[in-house]
């Protein structure tokens, strides 16, 4: 699959006819909302970790030196924490843009914090598109997120956003802090 979905993403018509669909962001979604919306709540989704292993060919870093980005990975019994957003579908225009470097929107069940779950979109970048950079050490994305910059500023700033909205929310997740760690770590060892 290529880096840009945009087409593929026009293509989905599960929620045609909707006045509103309920968006669920666990990555810069969660602290940059540049779209309209209706309405905005914690949520998560079950069955679902978030791991930095997406590229980032034109926000966070650029085609020679794509940096680092979170997408969703299935393990079973995991739950995702991130924030959901009820828009009206003309926002899926610009999302599909925002999002076009590899991800898809997918149905997915969202869970709001403090009870209630409705059928909701979300965008996933799968193994198979061209931007996957796939797994590797907490210590080894630190390395590459402290060296990449794209048009969107510098990838750590991206890692340091998304770990300080996931606290503000008082959510854990030791993947995004260990790689947070390891970045301020070799911050500290280039003084």
């Amino acid at each position: 699959m290529s880096h840009n979905t945009i087409e593929i993403n026009r293509a989905m018509d599960k929620f045609d006819g909707h006045h509103s669909v309920w968006l669920f962001g666990y990555g810069s979604l969660i602290w940059k909302a540049d779209f309209p919306y209706i309405e905005r709540r914690p949520a998560c989704i079950a069955g679902w970790v978030r791991r930095f292993w997406q590229g980032s060919h034109d926000h966070r870093g650029t085609p020679e030196a794509p940096g680092r980005v979170v997408t969703l990975v299935r393990q079973e019994g995991a739950v995702c924490h991130g924030m959901a957003y009820l828009v009206t579908p003309e926002e899926f225009a610009h999302l599909d843009h925002r999002e076009k470097n590899g991800y898809l929107r997918l149905p997915i069940d969202i869970a709001f914090d403090g009870g209630g779950n409705v059928e909701g979109l979300v965008y996933i970048a799968r193994q198979d598109n061209a931007a996957y950079l796939g797994e590797a050490s907490e210590l080894e994305i630190a390395r590459h997120i402290a060296k990449a910059r794209g048009p969107s500023g510098p990838n750590a700033e991206y890692l340091l956003h998304l770990a300080q909205a996931l606290r503000g929310m008082g959510h854990v997740d030791e993947h995004v802090f260990a790689i947070e760690r390891y970045l301020a770590a070799l911050a500290d060892d280039t003084r």
